[in-house]
């Protein structure tokens, strides 16, 4: 596996006690709180600034990112915690949007999915070609049935020196519950499946 050139990885941790007026309840997992962490890692694009067809390279960088940052996160919350993921990349102006469907879709979901134990749903990802600044609001949902409704979300992605027109950000967001205050005395507030509720088959229901 071919390893990419990382100029920094930053990591941001969010921890939310209280939303809406009202304090985290305990009966979510028995948990006071929230968190959701996301990992990014800015790397060096080979492929900036030229045509390329052959973009496995960068299917490589993915898949070995996709296992470092996933098992950063996962140190944060503790990986039995995880319940949410999500992934997406920013590319620097230099290079193209495939460029980032390379890294995210062909090999990044098996160890990111090997990093938390598991996970049946389908990974969300987000991506687009921006400039220094940019940011990104990576897609959420439970990890084992997509159709979770108080798990779908999203967590802001931001590096403030990148990514440089040659450059490539790659991040990874896991969080340990749904969307605060999602449910009231364990019954949703907008309806829809439940992760009680979920049979964690198919990835879906």
């Amino acid at each position: 596996m071919k390893e990419p050139k990382i100029r920094k990885i930053v990591t941001n941790l969010e921890e939310v006690f209280y939303e809406g007026g009202a304090d985290m309840p305990i009966e979510n997992g028995g948990k006071k709180s929230i968190k959701t962490v996301s990992v990014a890692a800015v790397i060096k694009n080979p492929y900036a600034g030229k045509w390329q067809e052959d973009l496995s390279e960068l299917t490589e960088y993915g898949e070995y990112l996709g296992d470092l940052l996933a098992r950063k996160g996962a140190e944060l919350l503790g990986a039995d915690a995880v319940e949410t993921y999500g992934k997406g990349c920013l590319v620097g102006t230099d290079g193209e949007l495939e460029h980032s469907s390379a890294m995210l879709h062909p090999k990044a979901g098996k160890p990111i999915r090997a990093a938390i134990g598991g996970g049946k749903s389908i990974i969300p990802s987000n991506e687009k070609v921006a400039g220094v600044g940019a940011s990104l609001d990576i897609s959420l949902h439970y990890k084992d049935a997509a159709f979770v409704r108080t798990h779908y979300g999203s967590f802001e992605v931001r590096v403030p020196d990148a990514p440089k027109a040659d450059e490539i950000i790659m991040a990874v967001v896991l969080s340990d519950g749904g969307r605060p205050h999602a449910t009231v005395n364990g019954v949703g507030r907008i309806g829809g499946l439940q992760k009680s509720e979920a049979k964690c088959e198919d990835g879906m229901h």
